[in-house]
């Protein structure tokens, strides 16, 4: 952190009064980087469920009425969006303790092209399935535009909340979002 007491030694050309607005003004680009930080939404009710159409990396295609009595999870994320690498790690150790199948977590990717997210695989290893969303569509009927940007869906098809910005999905916080989901019994 920028301290303003040292001013006049360190810019002697500055009066203290320009020191300081100097000082305010650089804060914010100079302040460290602020913790993994998430907003936690109820699924407003009267919003209609939208439609959830999209193939994966090798052409699979992903619907939600396909994954009825499973809890969803969609994650929208980018290649360049930090928080998203962030959160990428949490993401995948999450699927691979979710083996049994109760829990989906689909990646979907924000109007970026196959080849460029291969690309990115390569150096960022990730196991959880991955969406394109080639014209964003999905990710305009879904969140905000906010990145990252996660919808957890219920068993029942229903959207129940919608997390904006990283979270750590191996801790507290998404623990109590997601087992409450799948506690609930399994559509007959």
């Amino acid at each position: 952190m920028l301290d303003v007491s040292d001013t006049p030694s360190a810019f002697p050309s500055l009066t203290r009064r320009r020191a300081l607005a100097l000082a305010m003004a650089a804060a914010p680009f100079l302040a460290e980087p602020a913790a993994a930080a998430s907003v936690v939404r109820s699924w407003p009710a009267a919003k209609p469920v939208p439609a959830l159409d999209l193939a994966d990396l090798d052409g699979k295609r992903w619907t939600l009425v396909a994954l009825a009595g499973r809890v969803v999870l969609l994650n929208f994320w980018a290649t360049w969006c930090e928080p998203c690498r962030i959160e990428m790690p949490s993401l995948d150790a999450l699927a691979r303790q979710q083996r049994e199948g109760a829990l989906v977590i689909l990646a979907v990717n924000y109007r970026e092209t196959a080849p460029v997210i291969r690309s990115f695989l390569e150096r960022t290893p990730y196991q959880a399935t991955i969406l394109l969303d080639a014209d964003g569509d999905a990710a305009a009927d879904w969140t905000p535009r906010i990145f990252p940007s996660t919808v957890l869906i219920g068993r029942n098809g229903q959207p129940t909340a919608t997390v904006l910005g990283d979270l750590d999905w191996t801790g507290p916080a998404a623990h109590e979002l997601i087992e409450p989901l799948l506690a609930a019994p399994r559509k007959a």
